[in-house]
């Protein structure tokens, strides 16, 4: 069997940690390095529920697209759930390895499976990373175009079902912004909180953005600041790049729900590289379990 250090490598070459944003630490965070792997699971956050679950399968290593550690601590004993996961990861020998940021950019990486999922065309990066190792586009997000226009409704309800489907199934649903009838074509997305990207996702001029987590302020902010625009392009006064439409629409979607896809790819991906590598062949299985906090989402 390969050890952890070649299984390691071999996930660092198809999720670059040069990709990661600066504030970000992902790879591997808990495990020994001689230890052999056989059975790898995956699953969106590496929750106490979750890390029973791969230790009660067998599991050699754990890989999470969400961090245990979003920030810098000084203690992993047994006053925080935190500690009690990396001890229960250690004493059963199961390691643990995150694809954070570095897998939202990378090639069949976190935002190419969403555009992929969503039938996007002609896509690109949303925001490039220079790689000239890479022979492919990288960077964080994608921008495309659907094969033919379709009502932002119809858009909004596959987002729905591709991401219940092929993602992770949330009682949060998706939230839409816009002219329902409205049709639209260029689509951008970036799995993940989004919110950030509003500037670049209306430089692109796509007719929608796909994201999560979108807040009140920044969002209202964002959607008067189209429609101000518009209004003034429609008076002849040009103030930024648009159609004279108020776009883009906004798909707010559950935040672990849409990044999860990406699963479909490292399933694939993973053991096919490490049998490339080392010649031997893993066990592979992804916990679809629901690791959104919500239990209920009311709306009438």
């Amino acid at each position: 069997m390969p050890n952890l250090k070649q299984v390691v490598d071999i996930l660092e070459t198809l999720y670059p940690l040069r990709y990661a944003e600066q504030w970000d630490e992902p790879g591997l965070i808990v495990g020994d390095l001689s230890h052999d792997v056989q059975r790898i699971v995956f699953a969106a956050d590496p929750t106490s529920a979750i890390v029973d679950k791969a230790i009660a399968a067998g599991a050699d290593l754990l890989i999470t697209h969400h961090p245990l550690f979003f920030r810098s601590v000084h203690e992993v004993g047994g006053l925080g759930f935190r500690g009690d996961i990396v001890r229960r990861l250690y004493n059963h020998g199961c390691g643990l390895w995150v694809g954070h940021t570095n897998a939202d950019s990378a090639w069949r990486g976190v935002g190419q499976a969403a555009a992929d999922y969503f039938g996007l065309e002609q896509q690109r990066p949303l925001v490039p990373v220079q790689d000239d190792q890479s022979e492919h586009a990288v960077g964080l997000g994608r921008i495309g175009v659907l094969p033919e226009p379709m009502t932002l409704r119809d858009f909004a309800q596959r987002v729905f079902t591709e991401v219940s489907e092929h993602g992770m199934a949330t009682k949060l649903g998706v939230q839409v912004c816009g002219d329902l009838e409205a049709e639209v074509r260029s689509v951008a997305i970036l799995p993940g909180s989004g919110d950030s990207l509003f500037d670049e996702v209306r430089a692109s001029g796509a007719d929608v953005y796909v994201t999560s987590d979108l807040r009140h302020h920044p969002t209202t902010d964002a959607i008067e600041q189209a429609r101000y625009e518009a209004r003034m392009r429609a008076q002849g006064i040009q103030l930024g790049q648009g159609s004279t439409q108020t776009r883009p629409y906004l798909i707010n979607t559950p935040h672990a729900a849409i990044e999860s896809m990406w699963f479909n790819y490292a399933l694939d991906d993973i053991p096919q590289a490490i049998e490339k590598a080392t010649g031997e062949q893993i066990s592979v299985e992804w916990f679809h379990d629901t690791t959104d906090p919500w239990a209920l989402s009311i709306t009438e």
